[in-house]
C-alpha cells in the first residue's frame, strides 16, 4: 500500500491534468491540499477521474480559499467518507463516525472550524502482515496558517489543532488504526527548519507545545538537536526511547538525525534552489501502525509544481476495495451524476466585488473619455444624452463596405477607422514630394512606422554630387530613445557584483509601500556562496520619482 500527501496549491493549475499528476505520484491513497476549488467552479474532468474516486471539501466562505481532497485508485475504495472533524456538515449514510468529546466546542466554533474546507477522512479495509483483516482511517488536513497581523488566526490554528487531536484519538479508541497526514503548518523541531527564529525559545510556540504532546517522541531530544549529524539509528532501537502521543511522525521514525530535509519554500525569493525552507507537511500514524506496517516514509522534493513538495509513505498492508462507493464521492453530486437539476441551483449570487467589476466593465464598453462625459452631461437627462451619443457613433451597415457620414460624428473628431484605412495611391505620391526650395519636414512614406497619423522624425542628409538632399527617416528605437530615458540601473550588490532586484514592502506599517534593492539571488544559509548575500538599500525619494 502507498499513501501520498502534497498541498498542491491549486488543483486547477495541475500542467499535465489531474489524472496524469495522480499517476505520476503513484500513490493508492492520494491526499491533496490547498486545492483552491469552491463546488461552483469544480469540473467533471478535476472531480470525475479515471481509474480513481474522488472525495473534496469545499471552503464555504470564500472561493479560491483553502480546499481539500483525497483521491483513492478503484482498489482502495473506501467503507466510508465523511467531510469536515466535527460531524456537522455529514447528512448522508456512510460516515465514518467517532467524534470524541466536544463539550468544550460550541457549535457555533465547530461550524466554523469546518466551514473552511480543510478536513476529509476515509475509511479502508486493510489485511495486515499477519493476515488480520482491520480498518484504517485516513485523516486528510489541511491546518490552518497562524497570520501574526491576525491574533484571532492564531487562536482559530489552536482550536482546530484540539478538534483534530480529539477526532483522531476518539477513532483510534474505537478500534483499527489512524494515519493524520497533510500541511500541518508547524514545524516540529529545529532540525525540521533551516532558519529557527530565537532557538532558545523555539519550544514556546503553540503550535509545537501541541505537537510535542500529540507525537511520540525521544526522550532528551525533543527538539532533535543533540543527536544531528550523528549517523542514524534503527527504527525499532529508535522506538524504545519513545514516550509522549498516541501517534508517530513516520519521517522521523525511520529518519530521526536526517537534515536539510524540507517540505516547503519561499517562492517569492527563490529558496527551493538553496533548499533553504522547513518541513511542515507529515505523515503521521499510530504508534503500532507505524512500528508493524510502515516500510518507509519519505520525501519527494524533486516533484515541482509547487511551493511543496509530496511526501510518501509505503506500507506492508493490502488494501480491500469496498463493494461500492460511500455518498461522499464526488461522482455522486447531481452535476456530475446526470440527474436534472433545480433552475434555482443554476442562479448563484454574485458578490459584491464581482458586481462593482462587472459594472465597471460596462461603464468602460458604452461611455466616452471621463472628463468629456462629465462636460457634456446634460443635467436634464444622462440617460437621453448617451442615447443621442451612441446614437451617432453607430456605423451605417445596410451595405457591405459603407462609408460612415461625416455628420454622424462630433465636431472636430476623427473616425477611428480612418487609422486603418489604406492610403491610396495619390496620397503617397503627395507624402513622397519633397519641397525643394525649403527644409520643411515632411510626412515620410513609411507605411511600417508605428507613430500616430504615420508621421515620423526625418533628418535632412548631405546632398550627394549632382544629387539633390533627401530625407531619411530616423529609427524608432532610436526615435523614442531620446525622448524616454528610462529608469536608472539598479546598484550592484557586493557580495557578488551583480545587479540587485528592486522590492517593495507589503507589510503594514510605516515602511509600507517603500522599494528596496537586494541581492538578486536566491535566499539561502549564509554559508552557501550561491546564496543571497546581505546587501540591502532603500531607494531614495529622488531616484523613485525618476523611475
Amino acid at each position: 500500500m502507498k499513501i501520498v500527501s502534497w498541498n498542491i496549491n491549486g488543483i486547477r493549475a495541475t500542467r499535465n491534468g489531474v489524472k496524469e499528476m495522480l499517476d505520476s505520484l503513484d500513490g493508492d491513497i492520494i491526499c491533496l491540499q490547498e486545492t483552491k476549488v469552491t463546488r461552483d467552479l469544480l469540473d467533471e474532468p478535476t472531480a470525475v477521474v479515471e481509474g480513481y474516486n474522488s472525495y473534496f471539501s469545499f471552503s464555504r466562505g470564500r472561493s479560491g480559499y483553502s480546499g481539500v481532497a483525497t483521491f483513492c485508485r478503484d482498489n482502495a475504495t473506501p467503507l466510508a467518507a465523511e467531510e469536515g472533524l466535527s460531524g456537522l456538515l455529514t447528512n448522508h449514510t456512510g460516515a465514518v463516525c467517532c467524534y470524541g468529546d466536544t463539550e468544550e466546542f460550541s457549535e457555533e466554533e465547530l461550524q466554523g472550524l469546518d466551514n473552511e474546507g480543510r478536513a476529509v477522512i476515509t475509511r479502508h479495509k486493510i489485511i495486515t502482515r499477519e493476515e488480520q483483516e482491520e480498518t484504517l482511517t485516513v485523516i486528510n488536513v489541511y491546518c490552518p496558517r497562524a497570520d501574526p497581523e491576525k491574533p484571532e488566526r492564531k487562536t482559530y490554528k489552536l482550536r482546530f489543532y484540539h478538534l483534530l487531536q480529539a477526532r483522531a484519538e476518539a477513532i483510534l479508541r474505537s478500534g483499527g488504526h489512524v494515519i493524520i497526514l497533510g500541511d500541518v503548518n508547524t514545524s516540529h523541531r529545529i532540525i525540521d527548519t533551516c532558519d529557527p527564529k530565537d532557538p532558545e525559545f523555539f519550544e514556546d510556540n503553540p503550535g509545537r507545545k501541541w505537537l510535542n504532546q500529540f507525537l511520540v517522541h525521544r526522550n532528551g531530544d525533543a527538539t532533535g538537536s543533540g543527536s544531528a549529524g550523528k549517523e542514524e539509528e534503527s527504527p525499532l532501537a529508535a522506538a524504545e526511547e519513545q514516550t509522549g502521543g498516541l501517534f508517530l511522525d513516520s519521517f522521523r521514525f525511520f529518519h530521526p538525525t536526517q537534515q536539510n530535509a524540507f517540505t516547503c519554500w519561499c517562492t517569492n525569493t527563490g529558496a527551493r534552489l538553496t533548499n533553504y525552507g522547513s518541513r511542515i507537511d507529515y505523515i503521521f500514524g499510530d504508534r503500532a501502525l507505524v512500528e508493524n506496517e510502515f516500510e518507509d516514509s519519505v520525501l519527494m522534493p524533486e516533484v515541482e509544481g509547487s511551493d511543496h513538495c509530496p511526501v510518501k509513505a509505503n506500507l506492508r498492508c493490502r488494501l480491500v476495495a469496498a463493494p461500492k462507493c460511500p455518498a461522499l464521492c464526488t461522482k455522486y453530486l447531481p452535476e456530475f451524476a446526470g440527474k436534472q437539476q433545480k433552475l434555482s441551483q443554476f442562479l448563484v449570487k454574485i458578490d459584491r466585488m464581482t458586481s462593482n467589476h462587472l459594472v465597471a466593465e460596462e461603464k468602460l464598453q458604452s461611455s466616452q473619455n471621463t472628463t468629456e462625459a462629465l462636460e457634456n452631461r446634460s443635467p436634464a437627462g444622462d440617460m437621453g444624452q448617451a442615447k443621442v451619443q451612441r446614437k451617432q457613433w453607430r456605423t451605417d451597415t445596410s451595405k457591405k463596405g459603407a462609408k460612415r457620414q461625416k455628420t454622424d460624428l462630433p465636431s472636430g473628431q476623427a473616425s477611428l477607422l480612418g487609422f486603418f484605412k489604406p492610403a491610396n495611391a495619390k496620397d503617397q505620391a503627395a507624402k513622397a514630394t519633397v519641397n525643394k526650395n525649403s527644409p520643411k519636414i515632411e510626412q515620410c512614406q513609411d507605411t511600417k512606422s508605428k507613430v500616430p497619423n504615420g508621421n515620423c522624425a526625418v533628418t535632412l542628409e548631405e546632398p550627394a554630387a549632382g544629387g539633390t538632399p533627401e530625407f531619411q527617416a530616423k529609427p524608432q528605437a532610436d526615435f523614442w530613445k531620446t525622448l524616454l530615458k528610462g529608469p536608472a540601473p539598479p546598484p550592484v550588490c557586493k557580495g557578488h557584483s551583480e545587479p540587485c532586484v528592486l522590492r517593495t514592502v507589503k507589510k503594514e506599517g510605516p515602511n509600507c509601500g517603500k522599494q528596496f534593492y537586494v541581492c538578486a539571488r536566491p535566499e539561502g544559509f549564509s554559508s552557501n556562496p550561491d546564496a543571497r548575500c546581505n546587501f540591502f538599500l532603500w531607494v531614495s525619494k529622488k531616484v523613485s520619482s525618476s523611475r
